[in-house]
């Protein structure tokens, strides 16, 4: 299984709370390139798991529009994809999705997490800081549940 790990877009520091930030308007453009390019990379997205924060939300609206993505994809909000979050819940729920056939997944989440996460898949073998918008692919062994990192990309590179 793909496994597509983004970091949310550029958000501002303007919120009520952290979970409330909302992108600013070069964070959408940044996701949109970014999406763009996914899109060049990825023969298809089957399932995506969303962190609840807003900005984690907006990040997908635009990557809906700008990859459309087949009405039957399965859109989940995922509670523990949270900045703080553990990435061992997140790496156990795409292990069952891999085991049930599941061919990609993306996931929206947000710094650190996105970092531990691609390390938790692929045994360590690759702890990455993530610029906003970026996104990291994981080939993951359904049999095995170990992962391999793949390829980053990110805007400007």
């Amino acid at each position: 299984m793909r496994v597509f790990i983004m970091r949310h877009g550029e958000a501002s520091f303007h919120a009520d709370s952290d979970p409330a930030r909302r992108l600013t308007e070069r964070g959408v453009e940044q996701t949109a390139d970014m999406t763009r390019r996914l899109r060049e990379q990825s023969d298809g997205i089957e399932f995506v798991l969303v962190s609840p924060y807003v900005r984690a939300q907006q990040t997908l609206e635009v990557v809906r529009r700008e990859f459309p993505l087949p009405s039957a994809v399965c859109i989940e909000t995922f509670p523990a994809l949270i900045p703080g979050g553990s990435p061992a819940p997140c790496a156990d729920y795409l292990t069952v999705l891999a085991q049930q056939g599941i061919g990609s997944v993306l996931i929206v989440s947000h710094l650190p997490l996105v970092s531990y996460l691609v390390s938790e898949l692929s045994q360590g073998s690759a702890s990455l800081m993530f610029p906003t918008s970026a996104v990291a692919c994981v080939e993951l062994d359904a049999q095995t549940a170990r992962g391999r990192f793949e390829w980053m990309m990110a805007p400007g590179i």
